[in-house]
C-alpha cells in the first residue's frame, strides 16, 4: 500500500511538473508573440493609408484638398515607417550612416520594399557597386616599379574573386526561401567575409609607403559596406531564427511528451560526435575521408616512374575534364614532385590522395628573398571549392633565410585536409579565405607559420615549432581578420604544440609564442590542446606597439602541458581564458557550420572533447 501511495504521489508530482512546464511554455510563447509581433510589424507591415475625412465641426474638404492631404499623410506615414525598418535592419552595423542613408532612399523610391530578404539583397548590391568603384579607381594609378606592377596583377585576380563571391551571394539570396535563410547564413557569411579578405590581400601585396596607404584608403568605403552587409545578414537571420524558435515552442506545447523522456532523444543524440568532420561534408565525402585504408578508386594516377596516367601532378590537374559531374579523384603515388601545383576555381570537388604525408610530397622553394611576392610563393595553391586532400606532404624548402615562403595557400571554400603535412619556416600555411578544416595534420614552421583570414579549424593536429634565425622569434599563428563582423578565425582544438629537435637546445634563448595579431580584429582560439614548455609565459606577442590589443580576440580553454598555464599571460583587453560555453562556439559544428547536401542524413557535428 505504501508503494501504491508513493506511486500516486510520484504521478501527482509529474502532473504538477507538466503543468508548470506548460505554463512556462505558454508564457514564453505569449512573450515571444509580443516580441516577434513588434519586430515583424517593422519588417512585414504594409503601409495603410488612413485619413479621417469627416472631422467633427468642419465641412468636407474639396477633392483636390483631400487628395493633397491624403498624399501628405501617406508620405509622412511611409517615411516614418521606413525609417523605423531601416533603423532596425541597421541596428547591428558599425557604420550606420552608410547603412541607413542608402536604404532610406531605396525605400522612399520603392514603397513596396519592406521584405527583409529584399532589403538584404538590395544592400549587398549596393556593396557590390562600392567594390566595383574601388577596383575601378585603381585603374588610374600609375604603378611604376616591377614590384608594384606584379602586386597589381595579383590584385586583378583578387578583384575578380571578390566580385564572384558577391555575385554568388546576391544570386543565392534571391533563391533562398525566407524560412531557410538562417540555415544559409554561414554560406553568405563565408562569401562576404572573403570579399574583405581579398581586398586586403591586394593591399598587402604592396611594399610599405604612400601607394599602399592610398590603396587602403580607396578600399575603406567598400570594406565598410561589406561589413554592414554582414551585420544586416546577422540581424535579419536572427529575427527569422526567433520566428522559427517560436514555431518550435508551439510544437513542443502541442506534443507534450515529458512523460516519455527516456524514449526521447535530444538533437545532439543524433549527431556524430566521433568523426570530427564539419556538417557541410556529405555522407559520400565523409566516407572517403574516414576510409583512409580503403582508398577511393582514382580517375587518374600520377607516378614519377611512368606507371600511372601522368608523371606530374600539374599534368593530371590540367587534364581534369571541364564540367565534370561528381567528385574527381587523383591518386599521387610515392615520390617527391618538384613543381608548383594550382587547383583553379573551376576545378571543384577534387579529391587528391597519396601514399602518405612523407611519401607523396610536392615541393618547391619560391621565396620573398628572391623577389617573389608572398602570394606567389606557394608550392601548392587551391582555389576550387570542395577540395579534399588525404595523406599528402607539401614543402617549401627556402629555409629561414628565404623569409616569407609559403608551402600551401588555401582559398577554397569547404576545403578539407586529413593526414597531411605542411613543412616550411616563415608563412608555411596560408589559410587565405573561406572555410577550412584540418584533421590529424602536421604543420611546421617558425614565424607566423599558420596565417591568413579563413575560418579554419585544426583538430588533432601537431604544430612543430622550428629553429629560426638567431635574430628572430617564433609565432605559431598570425590571424588576419580585418572587421569584427567577419566570421573568420583560427581554431586549434586537441592539438599538440611542440618544439622541433633543432629548437630544443636553444629554446630558452629564442622566444616562441602562440601568435600575434596580423590585423585589427585578429581572432585565434586554442583549446583542449597540449602546449610545450618552450612557449613563453606571456603566450602571445604584439605585432607592433599596442596595435589591435583592444580589438583582437585571443582565447584559451582547457589546455594542458607545461606551457598551458594562463597565470602569466598577457593582460590585453582582447585576451581571455574562456569557459566551456564560450569555447563551444568555436567547435567544428558551430564555427564551421554551413550548407550541406540535403537528404544525406542528420549532419555530423563535433563539439568539445571534454
Amino acid at each position: 500500500m505504501a508503494f501504491q501511495d508513493f506511486d500516486l504521489i510520484t504521478e501527482r508530482r509529474r502532473n504538477e511538473k507538466r503543468q508548470k512546464l506548460r505554463k512556462r511554455i505558454i508564457i514564453g510563447v505569449v512573450a515571444s508573440i509580443v516580441l516577434i509581433g513588434l519586430i515583424g510589424a517593422a519588417f512585414f507591415v504594409v503601409v495603410r493609408n488612413e485619413v479621417d475625412d469627416n472631422k467633427k465641426g468642419k465641412s468636407p474638404p474639396s477633392a483636390s484638398a483631400t487628395a493633397t492631404a491624403t498624399a501628405t499623410a501617406t508620405n509622412k506615414q511611409h517615411v516614418s515607417h521606413s525609417e523605423k525598418i531601416v533603423k532596425l535592419v541597421c541596428s547591428s552595423s558599425d557604420f550606420k550612416d552608410k547603412c541607413e542613408k542608402p536604404l532610406n532612399k531605396a525605400m522612399l523610391d520603392d514603397p513596396k520594399l519592406t521584405h527583409p530578404k529584399d532589403l538584404l539583397k538590395l544592400y549587398v548590391k549596393i556593396a557590390e557597386d562600392e567594390v566595383r568603384k574601388a577596383s575601378d579607381k585603381t585603374f588610374t594609378i600609375n604603378f611604376q616599379s616591377d614590384e608594384e606592377k606584379g602586386a597589381y596583377e595579383d590584385c586583378k585576380q583578387l578583384f575578380q574573386d571578390a566580385k564572384d563571391d558577391l555575385e554568388t551571394s546576391i544570386t543565392e539570396i534571391g533563391r533562398i526561401e525566407l524560412k531557410t535563410l538562417s540555415q544559409r547564413t554561414p554560406d553568405l557569411n563565408s562569401w562576404l567575409s572573403a570579399v574583405i579578405s581579398f581586398q586586403q590581400d591586394c593591399v598587402d601585396g604592396f611594399p610599405e609607403g604612400k601607394l599602399k596607404k592610398e590603396l587602403q584608403s580607396i578600399f575603406q568605403d567598400s570594406r565598410e559596406f561589406i561589413s554592414n552587409s554582414l551585420a544586416i545578414l546577422s540581424q535579419v537571420s536572427s529575427v527569422l531564427a526567433t520566428f522559427q524558435s517560436l514555431a518550435r515552442g508551439r510544437l513542443l506545447l502541442s506534443h507534450d511528451n515529458s512523460n516519455n523522456n527516456k524514449n526521447n532523444h535530444s538533437p545532439s543524440t543524433f549527431l556524430d560526435q566521433t568523426d570530427g568532420l564539419p556538417s557541410w561534408i556529405n555522407q559520400e565525402d565523409r566516407r572517403i575521408l574516414k576510409a583512409m585504408d580503403n582508398k577511393p578508386t582514382p580517375n587518374v594516377t600520377v607516378a614519377k616512374d611512368g606507371s600511372g596516367n601522368f608523371k606530374t601532378i600539374s599534368e593530371a590537374v590540367n587534364a581534369i575534364p571541364q564540367n565534370y559531374q561528381g567528385r574527381y579523384v587523383i591518386y599521387v603515388k610515392e615520390g617527391v614532385y618538384d613543381e608548383t601545383v594550382i587547383i583553379t576555381k573551376k576545378m571543384t570537388n577534387i579529391t587528391m590522395y597519396g601514399d602518405g604525408s612523407q611519401k607523396s610530397i610536392i615541393t618547391g622553394s619560391k621565396n620573398f628573398r628572391d623577389g617573389v611576392r608572398t602570394f606567389q610563393t606557394a608550392t601548392f595553391a587551391v582555389m576550387g571549392e570542395g577540395f579534399q586532400c588525404l595523406a599528402m606532404g607539401f614543402r617549401n624548402t627556402a629555409g629561414p633565410e628565404g623569409h616569407q615562403a609559403v608551402a600551401t595557400r588555401v582559398q577554397a571554400d569547404r576545403a578539407v585536409f586529413a593526414n597531411c603535412r605542411f613543412e616550411g619556416y616563415q608563412d608555411t600555411l596560408y589559410v587565405q579565405a573561406h572555410r577550412q578544416f584540418y584533421r590529424s595534420c602536421i604543420v611546421s614552421g617558425t614565424i607566423d607559420f599558420i596565417f591568413g583570414d579563413a575560418a579554419a579549424v585544426f583538430q588533432n593536429c601537431i604544430m612543430i615549432v622550428r629553429k629560426p634565425m638567431d635574430n628572430q622569434q617564433n609565432m605559431v599563428t598570425a590571424q588576419g581578420r580585418m572587421d569584427k563582423q567577419q566570421s573568420t578565425g583560427i581554431v586549434l582544438q586537441k592539438c599538440t604544440i611542440k618544439a622541433d629537435d633543432s629548437l630544443v637546445p636553444v629554446k630558452d634563448k629564442i622566444r616562441s609564442y602562440l601568435g600575434r595579431p596580423w590585423k585589427e580584429f585578429s581572432r585565434t582560439i586554442i583549446m583542449e590542446s597540449e602546449i610545450g614548455d618552450f612557449i613563453h609565459p606571456d603566450g602571445w606577442t604584439p605585432w607592433m606597439g599596442d596595435f589591435a590589443l583592444k580589438t583582437l580576440y585571443y582565447a584559451e580553454f582547457n589546455n594542458t602541458g607545461p606551457g598551458a598555464s594562463t597565470n602569466a599571460r598577457v593582460k590585453w583587453p582582447g585576451y581571455k581564458a574562456i569557459n566551456k560555453d564560450e569555447a563551444t562556439k568555436f567547435t567544428v559544428g558551430n564555427f564551421l557550420k554551413g550548407a550541406w547536401v540535403q537528404g544525406t542524413g542528420v549532419p555530423a557535428v563535433q563539439g568539445l572533447y571534454g
